[in-house]
């Protein structure tokens, strides 16, 4: 059994506190909402809350217990209604889910019960074994803990949503002094020569990955420009502005018409008051910082990018701009191959929200680089598909080619909620170009 995370190997003891560690903290953040907002769906294109923390405990049965290790579960309803997510093209195609929903009490016994059977399987079972596809390489049990933290960073997308009175202020899990830097020093273009990028990884270097990341091949990029930090809020006044969001042209045909059925003239994460620009925090609301990055939907990068003349990098692209080097070897992370530490960036919850750009420069890659991985995942053009070889998990096989369909793009890198464990090289993230509430920005490529 091997994780990129874990240089010094896996241990049954280290997934045994992985595993601790991930559920005390969603134990924690659903501590987060009132209990009045329960059954509420801070997202309208989302369950509501108490979906989620009936699925967490429901996908490691599902997923552990009853496909990799065949064995009964606890409560077929429950797995069954607590089963997948949605991710539906409008709020209309969402519907209202199911109508009966268990009481919390109900919901917390049964990941109790859950918890103490994983607990058990990780600490006692045979979960590495080759002689079973989901148990190879210790596959299910390294899911089950990394699907957890993805969920967790999801979750504050929808906690973020929610007015800040329906919610309990807490510190950030892991907060750190945030760096002092006004964002100031510019966003100039660097350039980046022709060169290979190779994308994805093999499972035999890295270990445990999601099905989307395999399998490792070189792609020829050729010379570009990319800007050094992501464009900035004071960036994308300008556009807001000069009535980027009213210019037709600027827009495909699907986000326009997002645009004139949403009636959306600005960031999500912005708020209008009183004649004042303020953001959207978790917690409270703050005066626009200029030197945030700032969070849009694909479809607003990709308008912003159009106006100013440009375009968002491919993958292959970002995959130069951040791993590449002059001399032509590729690092494992921007900075180098040391492990992401809280010196490199905005993420593993350090912070509710963005910092300055600029605020990492110990992040930067070899082409001088900023903030590649985290502080919010950057948008790219390239649509989300499967690498040639690409097989289905045989611990979740409909994670990744469900959405093979032209309709959600990659984004790479990081947030201030993605957990340390995911940032490795290969990972990707995807959403559908008009989703919202990501924690997501960008930067243009001339």
């Amino acid at each position: 059994m091997k994780h990129a995370a874990l240089p010094d190997g896996v241990s049954r003891e280290g997934l045994l506190e992985w595993f601790r560690q991930g559920r005390e903290r969603s134990a924690q953040l659903f501590e987060i909402p009132h209990e009045g907002a329960y059954y509420e769906r801070p997202i309208p294109l989302r369950n509501p809350i108490v979906f989620y923390e009936g699925h967490l405990p429901a996908f490691t049965i599902n997923t552990l217990v009853k496909l990799a290790l065949n064995r009964r579960g606890i409560s077929e309803d429950y797995e069954v209604l607590f089963a997948r997510g949605i991710d539906p093209e409008s709020e209309h195609a969402a519907g209202n889910g199911a109508s009966l929903w268990p009481s919390r009490a109900e919901v917390r016994a049964y990941a109790a019960q859950a918890d103490s059977i994983i607990e058990r399987a990780l600490r006692e079972d045979d979960i590495d074994c080759d002689d079973v596809p989901q148990l190879r390489g210790g596959e299910a049990a390294l899911a089950i803990l990394e699907h957890e933290q993805m969920h967790q960073e999801t979750l504050l997308y929808m906690f973020h949503n929610m007015p800040h009175e329906k919610k309990r202020p807490r510190p950030a899990f892991n907060a750190k002094t945030a760096p002092q830097t006004d964002g100031s020093s510019g966003n100039e273009f660097i350039p980046i020569p022709r060169g290979m990028a190779t994308l994805g990884a093999e499972r035999e270097a890295i270990g445990f990955g999601w099905d989307n990341e395999f399998r490792s091949h070189a792609v020829d990029v050729e010379e570009f420009a990319i800007q050094r930090h992501n464009v900035t809020n004071a960036e994308f006044m300008d556009f807001v502005q000069r009535g980027g969001y009213q210019n037709e042209s600027l827009w495909s045909d699907e986000a326009w018409q997002w645009l004139r059925s949403t009636g959306k003239t600005h960031p999500h994460f912005w708020l209008l008051r009183d004649g004042g620009w303020y953001w959207r925090g978790m917690f409270e609301l703050i005066a626009l910082p200029a030197t945030w990055p700032v969070y849009v939907s694909h479809a607003e990068a990709e308008a912003f990018a159009r106006w100013r003349g440009m375009r968002l990098p491919t993958e292959a692209e970002y995959h130069r701009a951040a791993f590449g080097t002059p001399a032509g070897r590729e690092r494992d992370f921007p900075w180098g191959n040391d492990m992401a530490d809280s010196s490199r960036g905005n993420f593993n919850f350090a912070h509710w929200d963005p910092l300055p750009v600029g605020s990492f420069p110990a992040g930067a890659s070899a082409w001088g680089v900023e903030d590649l991985v985290g502080n919010g995942w950057e948008w790219t053009s390239t649509p989300f598909d499967g690498f040639p070889g690409f097989e289905p998990m045989a611990s979740y096989p409909v994670y990744s080619n469900d959405f093979f369909d032209g309709q959600h793009y990659v984004l790479k890198g990081a947030s201030p909620a993605t957990a340390r464990h995911l940032i490795r090289r290969s990972f990707r993230n995807w959403f559908r170009p008009t989703y919202p509430y990501v924690y997501a920005t960008f930067r243009c490529v001339a």
